[in-house]
C-alpha cells in the first residue's frame, strides 16, 4: 500500500493516477465532489466541522479496507493527517479542542492492532508532495470549486498559509512508516515529463530501498 500525502492542490490524485498505472496497482480517491458535507463546513464551519472529521474518518476507514483487499494499492490522503486539519480548525475556533481530543482518541483506537483479529497494515511507503502557497493558492484557483475560492472567502488565505506551513512539520514528525517527500513546486509531475520521470524514478529507488519493489 502506497500512500499519498499533501495540502489542497498539491497533485496528490495526479500522483495516485501515475502511481497505479506504473505498477500496475488500484488508485484510491479522496471523496470532495460527492461530499454532501464540505459545501456545509465552508458556509458554517463552527457548525460543521466535527461531522466533516466523522465523515471524513468513516469514508478513509471504508476505503483502508478496500485498499486492503488489493495487492497493490495507491491511496491519494493518509488517514493520519486528518487530525492536522482538524486541529487547525480548532485553533482558528472552528471546533473546540475537546472535539479534536476525542476525534484524536477514536482515530488511534480504530488504527490500532486487534490482537486475534482484523487490523489495519501500515502503508508500505508514505510520499508526501510537499508545495509553496503560491503553488497551492494557484491550483486551487485552476480547478475551481467555488467554496474554496479565496476572492469569495479571503479568511481563506490565512487558513491555507496556516495550513501549508504546519504540514511541514506533521511530515518531519510522522513515523507510522516509511516516508519521502517531493518537491512539487521543483517537479511539476502533472505538466512536465521530465519531471514526472525523475519523481518516479525517485520513488522507485525508495520502494526497492523498504523492500517493497524488485
Amino acid at each position: 500500500m502506497i500512500v499519498l500525502s499533501g495540502t489542497i492542490g498539491a497533485g496528490k490524485t495526479s500522483l495516485t493516477e501515475l502511481l497505479a498505472q506504473r505498477y500496475g496497482g488500484q488508485g484510491f480517491y479522496e471523496s470532495v465532489d460527492d461530499n454532501p458535507i464540505l459545501p456545509l463546513f465552508y458556509q458554517d464551519p463552527k457548525k460543521y466541522s466535527f461531522l466533516l472529521q466523522l465523515y471524513f474518518l468513516n469514508t478513509r476507514l471504508d476505503q483502508l479496507y478496500q485498499a486492503e483487499k488489493t495487492p497493490l494499492s495507491v491511496v491519494d490522503r493518509s488517514i493520519f493527517e486528518d487530525a492536522l486539519l482538524f486541529q487547525l480548525n480548532a485553533d482558528l475556533g472552528r471546533a473546540t479542542q475537546t472535539e479534536v481530543d476525542i476525534y484524536k482518541s477514536l482515530l488511534n483506537n480504530v488504527m490500532e492492532d486487534i490482537p486475534g483479529g482484523s487490523h489495519i497494515k501500515r502503508p508500505s511507503l508514505l510520499i508526501n508532495v510537499r508545495v509553496s502557497l503560491d503553488t497551492m493558492l494557484h491550483r486551487i484557483k485552476k480547478r475551481g470549486r467555488s467554496f474554496e475560492q479565496v476572492d469569495q472567502d479571503p479568511d481563506l488565505y490565512q487558513y491555507y498559509a496556516d495550513l501549508n506551513k504546519r504540514y511541514g512539520d506533521w511530515f518531519d514528525d510522522y513515523d507510522r512508516s516509511p516516508k519521502i517527500q517531493i518537491d512539487g513546486d521543483k517537479y511539476n509531475f502533472v505538466e512536465d515529463l521530465d519531471a514526472r520521470q525523475a519523481v518516479m524514478e525517485t520513488i522507485d529507488a525508495k520502494l526497492r530501498e523498504v523492500g517493497a519493489l524488485k
